[in-house]
């Protein structure tokens, strides 16, 4: 480890100062922020007086306002920075701003490709593109590419020993790949590494994880490897993830989204967090010594004891064993693909679910940092917001049925102030670049033109509001199986894009319909009024089938990509690393573009 000169020690000091300035700082925003939303939410409801059926109300929305009022002011100071700091990522992490761009690479680093019941052809075709990328940065000598395999399918397993075995005949001599397999999956993804650690933790200084879907250019991993070489403080660095081109409509448009919200959030939320960042369990950077020392979680004794979302756990665990955790908060070649459906995302999304809550359990954990409790509990609070969500619907929707009218149940001032201060709030990450984009030419040309963006911005809005309405509705039904012991389902991901039969969307969805229907023809019949502000808590619901149906068709997937609908600057200008992928989006955005009218 590098030694430290007292200069150093002192620098460091002012920068924690400043930090716990800025804590201290967003806590004060983020608190004032939920009191005068409440105040308004009271006021809202009580123009005939405030009873049982307000004080639900007012519970349910109080359950929506850590994450979504965190998320507003995380993205507030984001656009801040990025609009008017010299050097954003000086302000944010000092320690990545000046990193030598050709310092020599002098530590061993393991690239740890976990996966399970995945296909291997597509990831050879990834590991085939990074390998050849890091050879021909003349650093393929300082890394070891090791493949953890927890898959349980037998012909799926045979297929990746043929296929790894194959991969590293090829690169004997010039980049190892070491393939091992875990009859079972104990611990899931943490206790994969949890293997590779005992087994082979010694052998290097880091190790680089991704997953099945994680795809990341030479450029990006030297970067990496190059900050936390000058930083030894540092013991996870993780880098911004950004999607794939995609040719599925429901993946360009979700990422397109994810690109917009992002940028300013992770901008906003690395300032006040400092060295107590996120990691997301892929595409970073971990310091093996400590890591074995400090993050390292116990074998579970049963599976009710798996941590699903250990990655959390884990950057918290290093921050309390004295090292710093940081995300570098700017888009620099590092990517992930996401689910092609909507089935696909929304299982996803409850694994994810279901092991945030599971995090209630180490909020007294002894010795963990106050901030790492406080995102422990923000995390934890973005699913337990969306029962809020649902309660307000349902709960909202009766009261107001069977009031005489709208004015007796709530106030017409108050309620549109709240109305139009959650639609800022929910939107506020994808605002910040929104405008930031518009107002720079090089920023519009590369997602397209002003048309194409502007278009895709509208699009991407509408399916923001009914995705996020499906979702709460997983989450709610998900939570309220918890104490009947619902089994966990952790299958092989469906990565391709692929149809969603009618049979299939009605077969996982029709709950949401039902809820969402029905609660829009109650007010429909009896103060149809409300239904246009009705259609953002309840209108994805109803459309939920349609939505599954649509998004996953390939025409419509092509259509988009043809028009430039969710353009990412990757298919404007592709990176050199992602030509060895040939993937079919790049493609489709080389051919002629479709007109939008006006342009």
């Amino acid at each position: 480890m590098l030694e430290r000169s007292p200069s150093d020690i002192a620098v460091t000091g002012h920068v924690r100062e400043a930090i716990a300035g800025r804590r201290a700082l967003f806590g004060l925003l983020v608190g004032a922020t939920i009191l005068a939303l409440l105040w308004l939410a009271f006021l809202a409801l009580s123009p005939a007086g405030f009873g049982p059926a307000d004080a639900v109300l007012l519970f349910c929305f109080a359950l929506t306002l850590p994450w979504m009022v965190v998320g507003f002011w995380n993205a507030a100071l984001g656009f801040l920075i990025a609009r008017f700091a010299a050097d954003p990522l000086q302000t944010t992490i000092p320690c990545a701003a000046h990193v030598p761009q050709h310092m020599p690479i002098i530590a061993s680093t393991a690239i740890l490709l976990c996966i399970r019941n995945e296909e291997p052809q597509r990831l050879v075709r990834n590991l085939q593109a990074m390998m050849s990328d890091l050879a021909a940065s003349g650093y393929a000598n300082r890394f070891h590419v090791h493949v953890l395999s927890d898959t349980s399918d037998a012909s799926v397993a045979r297929m990746e020993a043929t296929a790894f075995a194959d991969l590293a005949l090829r690169w004997k001599g010039r980049l190892p790949l070491t393939y091992r397999r875990r009859e079972t999956n104990t611990g899931y993804k943490a206790g994969n590494i949890g293997d590779f650690c005992a087994r082979w933790g010694d052998d290097h200084e880091f190790a680089l994880v991704l997953d099945a879907d994680s795809f990341m250019s030479a450029r990006a991993i030297l970067r990496l490897v190059r900050i936390a070489q000058g930083e030894p403080q540092i013991g996870i660095l993780q880098s911004l993830v950004v999607g794939l081109p995609s040719t599925s409509a429901f993946a360009r448009i979700f990422q397109f989204g994810m690109r917009l919200g992002m940028r300013s959030y992770t901008l906003g939320s690395a300032w006040w967090q400092g060295d107590c960042g996120p990691y997301w369990g892929h595409n970073a950077l971990l310091r093996l010594k400590p890591f074995l020392q400090h993050a390292q979680l116990p074998l579970p004794k049963s599976d009710e004891d798996h941590i699903l979302s250990h990655d959390q756990i884990e950057a918290v665990l290093m921050r309390r064993g004295g090292y710093d955790v940081h995300v570098v908060p700017e888009e620099h070649e590092s990517w992930e693909e996401n689910p092609p459906s909507l089935p696909e995302f929304i299982g996803r999304d409850l694994r994810w679910c279901r092991g945030n809550l599971q995090y209630w359990r180490f909020l007294a954990m002894p010795g963990l940092k106050f901030v790492s409790r406080c995102q422990l509990l923000f995390a934890i609070l973005m699913f337990l917001g969306s029962p809020g969500w649902i309660g307000l619907l349902i709960v909202g929707t009766l009261a107001l049925a069977f009031t005489d009218t709208p004015a007796n149940f709530i106030r017409a001032d108050a309620g549109l102030a709240i109305f139009v201060a959650v639609l800022v709030m929910w939107f506020a990450p994808k605002i910040a670049t929104v405008i930031d984009i518009f107002t720079r030419a090089d920023a519009r040309n590369i997602f397209g033109g002003s048309l194409r963006f502007g278009a895709s911005v509208a699009t991407e809005m509408i399916f923001f509001v009914l995705l996020s309405q499906i979702m709460w509705f997983g989450h709610a039904l998900l939570i309220a199986s918890l104490p009947f012991g619902r089994p966990i389902e952790w299958a092989g991901q469906v990565r391709d894009d692929h149809s969603v039969s009618i049979a299939q969307a009605v077969g996982a969805f029709w709950p949401h319909t039902l809820l969402g229907v029905s609660t829009l023809a109650l007010l429909a019949a009896t103060h149809p009024q409300t239904l246009p502000y009705a259609l953002f808590l309840a209108g994805g619901l109803a459309l939920s089938i349609p939505l599954a149906v649509v998004t996953a068709k390939s025409a419509v997937g092509r259509r988009l990509t043809r028009w430039g609908i969710g353009r990412l600057p990757e298919e404007t200008t592709p990176p050199a690393c992602l030509q060895a992928l040939a993937l079919p989006a790049l493609d489709g955005a080389r051919r002629p573009q479709a007109p939008i009218a006006g342009s």
